[in-house]
């Protein structure tokens, strides 16, 4: 049965004014409508600004310890949730059930990560150059902040900007993807249970180019984080120029694993099958390159390719399944254009290349698990960010070499190399121009108490995630207080 999905304004669920509604289905089997949404317009969003900024003096005077007890009793209701909506991520999004309680598992752990930080959003205190004066900076929030997130972690990426932005003293607005809204709605349902105050958390529901537009540049939002793709990303960029106003930017990747002579090529290998086919490639932390050295080169092809034979694709609820759908049929044509590109280009497509029709997969987005060999570092498959079960293997002789292939493309979010060898590990972690770096790991798998985030096209240089260093910088802004109880004018430089 389907779900009634509504938009979470001021704490009560809502339909939009439009009253309009549209019916998200499964990738997997798209005759199965998993929810009824709204479709929200820029008067909605107009409502939901109202409610975050009218209930903002409120949360920011709650002491953060407080605000913490509150996330920490969300993370408890995700935890006796996670194998009601590991399912739903399935459903609603395509991954694998394995992976879809694990996209809930990471919330959890942000939610309870942030909870703890509510005792330590630490700012410092320093000596003064003059007698009888004290020096400290502290965190404060910004205000209303704008939250837009994309379909592929649809419990995750919410979590890991909504819970630091909450602790922080934030009031948010949540716009999630279309696709997968009422992932969404759970977690915001969540928090609902854990008793936050009405206005302080917000969801809304409908079309980025409207919708989500309207939110970020709307007057009334004081900070804006997004996670998404690079062309919509880097229009809000644009927008936001001229507004100085606080923007994260989660973009794209062109992720790279190096296999170095020297390294364990059955590790390796597993690596490199769950980087580019896990989620079906739909991570921006996919393994879409691989580069490898010229000694091994028609040997892990061969391995590679006859591993990625065993992989069997259907619905992400069997539990036999590796592999599930795209999540829609957008994203199956981009995909396809792009195997056709790498041929016209001039690789070779090696195994695969086709949309996926067996096993009960005719009314999904399935797409093979798809090899391209031959590939040069120039080719658009090789530079370009695919989104799917797709990936060139490049050949090189040196590390340098090597080095060279995986840093000159635009963007600079994941790096992995596979050797023995400790010194060209160390120069690897030294000259990868990526924001995350794995040796003998594939090119996901972050963890949530480090920052995560980008360099280059990849993102605006504010991570998500983490600590300090992370995502409490950005949802958080530094005061400085010079407190002068000397009880006449001291000038600072000029008195000494």
């Amino acid at each position: 049965m389907a779900l009634v999905v509504r938009n979470f304004i001021a704490g009560k669920w809502i339909d939009s004014l439009s009253g309009k509604r549209h019916d998200t289905t499964n990738p997997a089997d798209v005759r199965e409508v998993v929810a009824s949404v709204p479709v929200s317009s820029r008067e909605d969003v107009d409502l939901a600004v109202a409610a975050a900024r009218k209930a903002y003096q409120g949360w920011k005077l709650m002491p953060a310890p407080k605000r913490g007890e509150i996330l920490f009793r969300a993370g408890e209701i995700l935890q006796r949730k996670k194998q009601e909506l590991g399912p739903l991520v399935t459903r609603e999004m395509g991954k694998v059930l394995a992976e879809g309680l694990g996209d809930v598992q990471e919330a959890i752990d942000m939610a309870y990560y942030m909870a703890g930080e509510g005792r330590r959003l630490a700012g410092e205190t320093v000596p003064s150059e003059l007698p009888d004066k004290d020096c400290k900076s502290i965190r404060e929030p910004h205000g209303v902040t704008a939250l837009i997130t994309p379909w592929n972690f649809p419990v995750a990426i919410p979590g890991w900007k909504l819970f630091p932005a909450l602790i922080c003293g934030n009031t948010v607005v949540l716009k999630p993807s279309s696709s997968t809204p009422a992932c969404a709605a759970a977690l915001v349902a969540a928090l609902e249970e854990a008793g936050m105050p009405e206005g302080v958390v917000n969801l809304l529901i409908g079309p980025g180019e409207e919708v989500g537009e309207h939110l970020a540049t709307h007057a009334g939002v004081d900070a804006v984080s997004f996670t998404g793709s690079c062309g919509a990303g880097e229009h809000l960029e644009a927008l936001l120029g001229t507004r100085h106003r606080p923007l994260a930017l989660e973009m794209g990747g062109k992720n790279a694993i190096i296999v170095m002579a020297d390294a364990d090529l059955q590790l390796a290998l597993e690596g490199v099958l769950w980087g580019a086919f896990g989620t079906s490639g739909q991570r921006c932390t996919a393994a879409s390159r691989v580069v490898v050295h010229e000694s091994l080169y028609d040997k892990f092809l061969q391995l590679l390719r006859d591993a990625a034979a065993q992989l069997k694709l259907g619905p992400g609820l069997n539990a036999s399944t590796d592999v599930g759908p795209l999540v829609n049929a957008q994203q199956m044509k981009r995909v396809l254009d792009y195997i056709r590109i790498g041929q016209e280009e001039g690789a070779r497509l090696y195994f695969g290349g086709n949309r996926f029709l067996g096993n009960a997969c005719e009314h999904g987005f399935f797409i093979e698990p798809t090899i391209f060999a031959n590939v040069v570092p120039r080719m658009r498959i090789a530079q370009e960010e695919i989104f799917g079960p797709v990936v060139s293997i490049l050949r090189f002789s040196s590390f340098n070499e090597a080095l060279a292939i995986v840093n000159e493309v635009p963007f600079g979010l994941s790096s992995s190399i596979y050797t023995r060898d400790v010194n060209i590990s160390a120069r690897a972690e030294r000259d990868l121009q990526t924001g995350l770096v794995y040796i003998n790991a594939s090119t996901i798998g972050a963890e949530i108490q480090l920052p995560f985030g980008g360099w280059k096209h990849s993102g605006s240089g504010h991570p998500e995630a983490g600590g300090r260093r992370g995502a409490l910088d950005f949802f958080s802004r530094v005061k400085v207080i010079y407190r002068d109880f000397s009880g006449h004018l001291q000038k600072a430089q000029i008195d000494r």
